[in-house]
């Protein structure tokens, strides 16, 4: 009887010195609950963004499991640290991402880990929604070349808006060549936004200058904007463009296409072929994309038979004609234009088939393939091709239906491209000439409208360009012109 005392005993004994677990295998080396060590105690994101946990954990009796908790995300995670050897020290690194419309500034994440003993211990990271992880944007902002016209008073504005999705900092405007430094630490719309607008005289004589304009937000992203400023005698400028609208921000919240490019067809000679769909729509033309100055080309108020230069003075070539194309030609050092009309039924297209029709010869074998056939917007494969409308009094003129949700800093990448069940057939398509800032839609097609003389485009430019302004856009082409614009509704 003593003897089975003194037995039990020891096992009791031995059963306390082993420490308890739920596992054979496992036995307590110091008992003590975990640690974690937080990479940081705070994150900053916003809705919408992904962001990262990272912290250090470790246990020397041997990790059961790790818990991220946050009852505003809809985050209950658990991460099960026993399904394959025993784990002491784990290297956290979790990703997760907030929804878009999450309501509130900061919120406390929960980071929970288990030891094999059951012991627990639990670190707290505030995630707060106040990120900054973008630039400032121009969304008007002068051309990288400007060149300002030789006249007695030589002048030129100095005229840009800089936003900034959170708060700006400070804006610089330097011309090192004019000593002209500008320091702006002032900001309307609460801090996001500046309208600078400085008349400058510059010296009446030939001169280049360097604009730069930096623009730096709170968290210290920058952009900078670069300009060749030439004062010169009237040059011949290799690019002209057709304004039909109002207001330097109607030239500048377009993603592109605003204002439309014209020919140059010779020395100091220019060509513009415009659909004209109302009566009394307005025009200018400009050497410049972003602005109705320095230089401006419209009707001379003391002799409407030649054109001007002085934006002061210009006033608007009217098209009476609602429903035709015009065509004007002009000579900016003779100042000579002349304009006239001809009907949608006399301008020409490269679209080899009639739109929406349901027979096709595919090989152009003389055979034909029952589908209909369209083209319009595609992003990735011919089969995923947003059909274009077809205006009902211009065949030539197509649109998206549905506006294209579109969001600052995101780089588009489109062409227009016919639909195809097998995918990639490049019956009929076109392309761009520039990818960054599309101007031009060239034809890039196998098939085409025999009338149709122009050669196709060699340039395989997918159209990628960089929106500016988040909002509702909506895409507009014409296939006579080879012209395209993507403008706000």
């Amino acid at each position: 009887m003593k003897t089975t005392k003194c037995f039990s005993l020891l096992l009791i004994l031995l059963y306390l010195l082993s420490g308890c677990s739920d596992d054979d295998d496992y036995s307590d080396v110091d008992g003590l609950p975990p640690t974690i060590s937080l990479a940081s105690s705070t994150i900053q994101t916003e809705p919408g963004r992904e962001f990262l946990i990272e912290a250090k954990i470790e246990d020397k009796d041997g990790l059961r499991s790790i818990n991220l908790k946050n009852a505003a995300f809809q985050l209950d995670k658990t991460i099960d640290l026993t399904l394959d050897s025993i784990v002491y020290s784990f290297d956290l690194s979790y990703k997760f991402k907030t929804a878009k419309t999450l309501e509130g500034d900061n919120f406390p994440l929960e980071i929970t880990t288990t030891d094999l003993g059951g012991r627990t211990t639990t670190e707290t990271i505030t995630v707060t929604m106040d990120g900054d992880f973008t630039s400032p944007v121009f969304t008007l902002a002068p051309d990288n070349d400007i060149t300002v016209l030789l006249k007695s008073e030589t002048r030129l504005n100095i005229k840009f808006t800089v936003e900034d999705d959170k708060a700006l900092s400070i804006v610089y405007i330097n011309i090192p060549e004019l000593d002209y430094s500008q320091e702006v630490t002032t900001f309307t719309n609460s801090g996001k936004a500046l309208v600078y607008d400085d008349p400058l005289t510059l010296p009446s004589k030939l001169a280049t200058y360097n604009l730069e304009i930096r623009a730096v937000d709170k968290a210290g992203h920058e952009t900078v904007k670069n300009s060749i400023i030439t004062v010169s005698e009237m040059p011949d400028f290799p690019k002209m463009y057709l304004a039909d609208v109002a207001t330097v921000e109607e030239l500048n919240s377009d993603v592109f296409g605003v204002p439309m490019r014209i020919e140059r067809t010779a020395a100091y000679e220019y060509k513009a072929n415009y659909y004209n769909e109302k009566a009394g729509t307005e025009i200018f033309f400009l050497p410049q994309k972003s602005d109705f100055t320095p230089i401006c080309f419209g009707l001379d108020p003391v002799d409407n038979t030649k054109l001007t230069d002085d934006p002061s003075i210009a006033q608007p070539i009217v098209l009476t004609q609602a429903n035709v194309y015009y065509e004007i030609t002009f000579n900016v050092q003779t100042a000579a234009y002349n304009i006239k009309t001809y009907s949608i039924a006399d301008a020409i297209d490269p679209v080899p088939h009639k739109f929406g029709s349901v027979s096709l010869d595919t090989w152009g074998d003389g055979g034909s393939w029952l589908q209909e056939f369209y083209f319009g917007y595609m992003t990735s494969s011919p089969k995923e091709v947003v059909k274009f409308k077809q205006d009902a009094t211009n065949p030539h003129l197509y649109s998206l239906s549905a506006p294209l949700a579109l969001e600052a800093g995101e780089k588009m990448n489109f062409i227009i491209h016919n639909w195809h069940s097998d995918g990639w057939w490049n019956y009929c398509t076109w392309r761009v000439d520039d990818s960054d800032e599309p101007e031009t839609f060239g034809y890039y097609g196998n098939f085409k409208n025999p009338l149709w003389t122009k050669p196709n485009t060699t340039l395989d430019n997918w159209a990628k360009p960089t929106v500016k302004q988040t909002g509702s856009y909506k895409l507009y082409f014409d296939a006579h012109l080879g012209r395209g614009k993507l403008v706000r509704e």
